[in-house]
């Protein structure tokens, strides 16, 4: 084969000629960006896309993520208009199947969230799941749902399509050209070098699938994924089975099914799986290549197979379909530009729904590259949300056995991840511990969920209802507003940002004045030039050129990416991230300060260390920097102690605190407390979706001032228009309801919105929340509106009487901080 003639530069380079990256170059030249070469090591398509069973399930957990595949739908559809080549798309329905109680309930959940989407859907008996797929059993079935709008793609059409498209605007797509090398300079990319001579760009795309992470690492970025065993199996002609058969799901047999040409295709999400070679082990050529066969792993499979479509009994099978592909930690795709160097994007690990996502993940990624930032909110999938170490490939090869049997388990509002696991431990891990703590986890870090009284095991019985710990919590919360706390609070993101130009920097960033005397602490938001939130952050000016930022634990990555690509041109401050460095002990309630006081001649009174204030303070033996602060709505202190002395610290507030009767607490009783104070959190209430407006946070925005900062143009705006979307606080009247987050709102039996978090909250004695309300009409949601209405929650297809407010359930005027 003749090698192919290359450009010698071009603005965008994509790597990588799967549904993915042909949908990137498609949506590229859209946009009008056309100076685009696609290259492909093999044929199109070759690599993990063509063995894609095709599914195109419309519904996801989140609003930004339904959207995506609905837009992926649409243009589906249209492709075949435009390019002449179809998509091989057809929309046949979707019928999700329950076996027990538990899963219907979800499917109720997801039927609530439909209506949220403004998605059809359809509760469905056992009887009326059959009459969709008469070729099933149904008689061990408590019930379905049905969605009208899910369908079916033919990878490889739907491949051809995206790339015929790209080439007629413009782009060029060239296969059998492998990348040996990603060229950098200055912290940025300036091209490829290919078996067949280099390209200069000015953007480098990391499309490749399995093997993203290996390109990734050519860059120094990043890309954590690992390739499993996936399998599917073909069958002979059934009779009953026609091209208009729904796509069938059955997540408690592990098995989904799709009409294949008069017969079957049976595949599914086993709950152990195998995963394949390490990323940088992948063979070369492995071009439109299987695995072998594993007839032994896909059995569990099979056998629920057997049991749902009793014709499978005596219907031949043409072939077992083995083929690799790649799986994230947290069962999320990857999007987005690498925090490690500038200009190099990824769209990859898309965990066996690239198909559905390809067209909505392509067209989010050209407008990222296109207009230098998202345009919506994909907090979910940002490449940021992941840090090095999480690109360690044990670890990954021991996680990614868990992540496939993860889409079909019935997914817990609370469930933690169980393997490769304990992962980054705080250092007084080992105290917890012995004390009974359940660990959850975030940014790898093991944290404190609650802690189990002596005699009883610290595990998570699962379950929609109340769950076993939540004595426990109780437990915690009560002596939070009663008594005092500890809790370790270590995950916290930290990080320095110091220099001249340190003041100037942070004005810009921060929606907050943040320019305030020495020792002073402020909350503030950090948006987008659309005005939405990248983050919301506690800023202590700690010296006349430095500030300590703290963040939440999951966004150090997209913090720190965040504030050193806005900070303004030529300004002279530099960002360390310190959170390694301090472990973080919150000691809150009302008896927090004279617990403090056993330990410290600091003077806590009120009026030498107010609320909102730091200093650096002697505690026992240790130096630490103590912040007046709290999460929990309760008089508190946040202490910053230097890792080496956190294990004496932690235990002299243990010993000092026996007194007053401390206790440790978790995670859940935060998440609670802070409920009830309708504190904001980033990720659930605000998000790059989300405004101060919305979010009810334009008090923390210095609009009376004349300090620029980044987004007020746009903040100003949406001030003046009026939200039309607003942050509520609610309590549900009713003690028997237990309530997760992400359920269905209603306001004089209309939808009105949907619960952001929930949690049951003691000083209530009900579950607690915050929501957002949107108007039917999208009319602007005025404080009147919100307090004439009469509002109800769905709660897996039960509906309660809550109540709204405007302000915190708990101590609205703040004077228990005081």
């Amino acid at each position: 084969m003749s090698t192919p003639s290359l450009p010698d530069r071009a603005h965008v380079v994509i790597i990588g000629g799967g549904v993915i990256g042909t949908s990137v170059a498609y949506h590229l030249t859209k946009l009008g960006h056309t100076d685009v070469v696609l290259l492909e090591q093999g044929q199109l398509s070759c690599g993990t896309t063509w063995h894609a069973a095709g599914l195109v399930g419309q519904l996801r957990a989140s609003e930004s993520g339904t959207r995506l595949v609905q837009y992926s739908t649409e243009l589906y559809a249209e492709l075949e208009a435009e390019t002449g080549l179809s998509a091989g798309y057809k929309q046949c329905g979707g019928v999700t199947l329950a076996r027990s109680e538990d899963r219907m309930i979800q499917l109720r959940r997801t039927a609530a969230n439909a209506a949220a989407y403004q998605l059809d859907c359809e509760l469905l008996s056992p009887e009326e799941a059959f009459e969709r797929y008469p070729v099933m059993r149904v008689d061990d079935l408590v019930g379905a749902i049905w969605l009208p709008a899910d369908g079916k793609a033919n990878p490889t059409d739907l491949t051809m399509a995206l790339a015929k498209g790209a080439r007629q605007r413009g782009a060029k797509v060239l296969e059998h050209v492998r990348v040996l090398d990603v060229l950098t300079a200055d912290g940025g990319v300036t091209g490829v070098r290919t078996d067949a001579g280099d390209i200069e760009a000015e953007i480098v795309v990391n499309c490749a699938g399995q093997w993203a992470k290996a390109i990734g690492a050519l860059a120094g970025v990043n890309v954590p994924l690992h390739s499993a065993e996936h399998f599917y199996v073909v069958t002979e002609t059934i009779a009953g089975v026609h091209p208009d058969l729904p796509i069938l799901r059955d997540p408690d047999g592990y098995t989904y099914f799709k009409e294949e040409v008069g017969g079957l295709v049976i595949g599914g999400f086993e709950p152990e799986a195998k995963p394949w070679v390490a990323p940088d082990k992948i063979p070369y050529p492995f071009e439109f290549q299987l695995l072998d066969e594993d007839w032994e792993h896909f059995e569990i499979l099979m056998d629920n197979a057997l049991l749902r479509i009793p014709a499978l009994e005596h219907t031949g099978l043409k072939k077992l379909y083995n083929g690799p592909e790649s799986f994230t930690p947290d069962n999320q795709f990857i999007l987005g530009e690498a925090p490690e160097c500038a200009n190099f994007f990824v769209g990859a690990g898309f965990n066996s729904v690239g198909i559905a996502s390809a067209g909505g993940a392509g067209r989010a990624l050209a407008e990222w590259i296109v207009n230098g930032s998202p345009t919506t909110d994909l907090t979910g999938v940002d490449i940021r949300r992941f840090a090095p170490f999480n690109g360690n490939v044990s670890w990954l090869h021991d996680r990614v056995a868990e992540i496939l049997g993860v889409h079909y388990e019935i997914p817990w509002p609370n469930r933690e991840l169980a393997t490769a696991r304990p992962f980054r431990r705080s250092p007084v891990h080992h105290l917890l511990v012995a004390a009974g703590a359940n660990f959850g986890s975030r940014m790898g870090w093991e944290r404190a969920n609650f802690f189990a009284p002596p005699g009883s095991e610290p595990v998570i019985e699962y379950s929609w209802g109340k769950q076993n710990w939540l004595p426990w919590s109780v437990a915690e919360q009560v002596s939070t507003r009663t008594g005092v706390t500890v809790f370790d609070q270590t995950s916290f993101s930290k990080y320095v940002l110091a220099g001249p130009g340190a003041v100037a920097g942070l004005q810009w960033l921060c929606t907050a004045d943040v320019a305030v005397p020495v020792g002073k602490s402020v909350y503030t938001g950090m948006l987008n030039e659309r005005g939405t939130y990248e983050s919301d952050v506690t800023v202590t000016r700690t010296g006349p050129q430095e500030f300590l930022i703290v963040s939440s634990a999951a966004t150090t990555e997209r913090d720190k990416d965040h504030i050193r690509k806005n900070l303004p041109a030529g300004a002279h401050a530099e960002l360390v991230d310190v959170t390694s460095s301090m472990a973080v002990f919150g000691v809150m309630g009302p008896k927090s300060r004279e617990l403090l006081r056993e330990l410290t001649d600091a003077d806590l009174s009120d009026a030498a260390f107010p609320f909102a204030t730091s200093q650096v303070i002697s505690l026992g033996y240790a130096t630490v920097r103590a912040t007046r602060i709290t999460y929990v709505g309760e008089l508190g202190w946040e202490l910053y102690v230097p890792t080496e002395f956190a294990v004496g610290v932690y235990e002299d507030l243990l010993s000092a605190g026996e007194k007053y009767g401390i206790a440790r607490g978790g995670y859940y009783a935060i998440e609670s407390l802070r409920l009830e104070k309708g504190y904001r959190a980033f990720g659930r209430e605000l998000t790059p979706n989300d405004n101060p407006a919305e979010a009810g946070l334009l008090f923390a925005c210095k609009l009376t001032s004349d300090v620029d900062f980044l987004g007020r143009v746009a903040v100003e705006k949406a001030k003046a228009e009026g939200p039309r979307r607003r942050v509520v606080s609610f309590s549900v009247d009713s003690p028997d309801p237990m309530l997760w987050g992400g359920e269905l709102i209603l306001r004089d039996g209309a939808v009105a919105g949907q619960v952001s978090s929930a949690a049951w909250g003691a000083t209530t004695g009900s579950c607690v929340g915050l929501g957002y309300l949107r108007s039917t009409d999208d009319a602007v949601v005025t404080p009147d509106w919100v307090r004439s209405g009469s509002y109800t929650v769905n709660v897996g297809g039960q509906v309660y009487p809550i109540t709204v407010s405007l302000k915190a359930i708990y101590d609205p005027a703040n004077e228990r901080v005081r």
